[in-house]
């Protein structure tokens, strides 16, 4: 039988090249068309002028040695972010694009990572090397990116606030501390139509060797002329996503209340919530009655956010970005969307919601004697703020709390009673430092600060809920499903050393030996209640704390002196808390829209490093926000005095809190006095060297405020007042007097106008 022989292979048709180079998402040149359609040497000639041909008609293109066809993008391509899609997806353009010959660049919206921490994301004006899929038309763009590599951070990027000059152009005001006093000059070509008051980011050039350095105005963020705008300038410092996504709202919006189905009816149970008068989340309810024996049982119900929030979903990818809610003064940014957070898995009273419950037995003594996890459909009984309910147990009963003092509040109170017995034993770290909060006008400025009253109310729920903290860590670990913990480390060996030396300033011993445990600090905090220096240790104390934060591994949260301890009481504004109830439905089989198998130790790792980060990201922009309302608060009493508490010595100054407002200035050592103040580490002190005047931490000091930035938050104060002489450096009798330090001759100048 004979063999048929093999076709010898042909030229490719133009349309067979064009398919097979558009199909291709690899390396492309002569060597692979030829292998692919088996080509000799002999046919390789005239295949490179059939492809010079397609190059020279249009119909391919040369790009780094690979041939593309025309018009498209190859797989991997140099860009560079431009803009802002509406729902705040990044935009980026090829590097290289021949618009004459194909039109506008084709937009390509960059995918973010799951795993992708804050800051190291890529920003508008970088330079990236992109891996691009082409997809379907989503907003007029058919191209989506994954950011391989950031090849080039933009010119210096400023945020700030634009002043624009009636001539054109304008100039920058900074928001950043560190740039107080710096502004940058913006030509009238660079200000991207930019108003008066726009918040903006600038790309700076170089300074020239006269005037002001300039910029150009390279994205706008939102105006400063506006109510609810000081937020904004944190927001984008540090990149709090605050808009949501389109899809992520449209699931938001498909959400149907949750039914009876697959749930225990425990809606003639009497839960109540208890919050905050302003509070905008009401996601936790409680109960208690009393037990057999002197105990109680205590049940704590948390919205079933799981249910609407499912693994993987718009929701739930947008959820993890965001990591927690974002809690300003004048606003809220949300980790979900408002129809699940203030609708459907808001405890509103008398209506039909879905939670997790955990019903927890304590004895006499507070201890907790057992537990169990429980998916219900509760009904709250009613809505109290913490007011309310402490008004009612101190006998000023209203409308709502009449009827509930006696079957709700008081059981609630008893039960609290004993659980404050086992705190007792415990010892957790028991820091006094007050909590201040700011109350706006309409308009959004600041109408004052005050420091609400923590009552037992408050206290009640802090145990109730890390009661149900512990119980569903120990849930966990006994069903051996991985969790997020929330820990805390015992303070670093540096930082108790440099405690140890400041409390032997004030003669207070710190035992060198032995397991290092709060009481430690306890029995320190207690010697010093009523005394001078009882809010300067409280501070002291809590600067020698580590940072708590969340981890995959446990050990242990050593404030609270837990061994163990997890998030569950807020999964509407903490993604660690969704994490715990979805293992808790896959450990006691409450569903199936548990935490998948797939979520194992290195997954929730990496998932707590990223919450952690974004926790501390929310903690530094509320404070940043705080201190810019505070400075506006203050820009018109510039030259006022103020009694002030100096909260932290620096060798360039100290920093003061003053009491009225608990804002936060500075004052620069060069005007503290008519000689050289040195900086004390140990003694956290700065002493004059020729006088022996000292200001140490915690003194109480008279300042005047010179100078106030609100844009920067940045207050700055002259001391009015004179620091401690110790015996030793008094002046001795017919010594020269030393020369008037400027309280001094401030507080003469006073006298002569009296």
């Amino acid at each position: 039988m004979k063999k048929t022989p093999k076709a010898k292979p042909s030229l490719p048709s133009k349309d067979e090249l064009l398919a097979f180079i558009a199909k291709q998402t690899g390396k492309v040149g002569t060597r692979e068309i030829a292998r692919a359609f088996g080509l000799k040497n002999a046919m390789r000639a005239e295949l490179k002028r059939m492809l010079r041909d397609l190059a020279s008609d249009g119909s391919v293109e040369k790009r780094r040695k690979k041939l593309h066809q025309a018009g498209t993008l190859p797989d991997t391509v140099l860009a560079d972010v431009v803009s802002r899609d509406r729902d705040g997806d990044l935009i980026a353009i090829p590097d290289e694009w021949d618009a004459d010959a194909h039109g506008p660049a084709p937009k390509i919206r960059l995918h973010v990572p799951r795993a992708t921490r804050p800051g190291d994301a890529a920003g508008i004006g970088d330079r990236v090397l992109l891996n691009v899929q082409q997809t379907e038309e989503d907003g007029g763009i058919r191209h989506r990116g994954r950011v391989i590599k950031i090849i080039d951070h933009p010119k210096q990027r400023v945020l700030g606030i634009f002043r624009s000059n009636p001539k054109g152009g304008g100039r920058l005001e900074p928001v950043d501390k560190k740039m107080l006093g710096k502004e940058f000059a913006i030509p009238a070509g660079g200000t991207d139509d930019a108003k008066d008051g726009d918040l903006v980011a600038v790309e700076t050039g170089r300074a020239p060797r006269f005037g002001l350095p300039t910029g150009r105005v390279v994205e706008k963020l939102g105006s400063l002329a506006t109510e609810r705008a000081i937020s904004l300038i944190a927001i984008h410092a540090h990149t709090i996503p605050h808009v949501f996504r389109r899809d992520t709202l449209l699931e938001a919006d498909a959400a149907k209340p949750a039914t009876q189905a697959g749930r225990e009816d425990w809606r003639r149970l009497p839960l109540v919530t208890i919050d905050p008068p302003d509070a905008k989340d009401h996601d936790d309810a409680v109960h208690a009655e009393p037990e057999s024996g002197g105990g109680f049982a205590i049940t704590v119900a948390i919205a079933d956010v799981s249910h609407y929030v499912t693994p993987g979903s718009a929701l739930d990818r947008e959820a993890l970005v965001r990591g927690n809610s974002v809690y300003f003064p004048d606003r809220v940014v949300p980790m979900l969307p408002e129809r699940i957070s203030n609708d459907l898995c808001s405890l509103r009273p008398l209506e039909d919601r879905a939670a997790l419950a955990v019903r927890m037995v304590i004895g006499a003594d507070g201890r907790k004697r057992s537990h169990t996890f429980h998916r219900i459909m509760m009904k709250s009984a009613a809505r109290l703020s913490y007011q309310q309910a402490q008004a009612a147990i101190d006998g000023r009963t209203d409308e709502v709390t009449g009827p509930l003092l006696e079957p709700i509040l008081k059981p609630l109170y008893a039960a609290y009673e004993a659980l404050t017995r086992a705190r007792a034993e415990r010892q957790p770290l028991d820091l006094d430092l007050p909590e201040r909060k700011i109350l706006l006008k309409p308009d959004g400025t600041v109408d004052r600060v005050i420091v609400p009253e923590r009552q037992d109310a408050n206290k009640l729920i802090e145990e109730f809920m890390i009661l149900a903290n512990v119980a569903a860590a120990e849930t966990l670990e006994k069903a051996r499903v991985p969790l997020i913990y929330r820990v805390h480390d015992e303070p670093s060996i540096e930082k108790i050393n440099a405690l140890r030396e400041f409390l032997a300033s004030l003669d207070i011993p710190l035992v060198k030996s032995g397991a290092l445990r709060p009481e430690i600090f306890n029995r320190i905090l207690s010697q010093m209640k009523g005394r001078d220096n009882e809010q300067l240790v409280n501070e002291v104390v809590l600067r020698s704390q580590a940072q708590a934060e969340y981890s995959a591994d446990n050990y242990g949260h050593f404030g609270l002196n837990l061994r163990r301890y997890a998030h569950f009481t807020s999964p509407i504004r903490r993604y660690a808390d969704l994490i715990v109830h979805r293992g808790l439905i896959r450990a006691m089989k409450l569903g199936s829209d548990g935490l998948p198998e797939t979520f194992d130790n290195a997954v929730l790792a990496e998932i707590s490093a990223d919450i952690s980060a974004t926790e501390r990201r929310a903690m530094l922009a509320e404070r940043e926000t705080n201190d810019r309302l505070i400075a506006h608060f203050l820009a018109d009493r510039i030259g006022a005095s103020f009694e002030g508490r100096v909260s932290g010595v620096h060798r360039a100054g100290l920093f003061v809190k003053l009491a009225e407002t608990g804002a936060d200035g500075f004052v620069p050592a060069r005007t503290m006095g008519d000689e050289y103040f040195r900086y004390d580490e140990p003694g956290r002190a700065m002493v004059g060297s020729r006088s022996g005047m000292t200001f140490r931490l915690g003194d109480t000091v008279t300042v005047k405020l010179v100078e106030a930035a609100p844009v920067a938050g940045a207050l700055r104060f002259e001391l009015l007042s004179e620091g401690r002489i110790s015996a030793a450096r008094q002046r001795p009798h017919g010594a020269r007097r030393p020369k008037d330090s400027k309280p001094e001759r401030h507080r003469r100048q006073q006298r002569k106008k009296r």
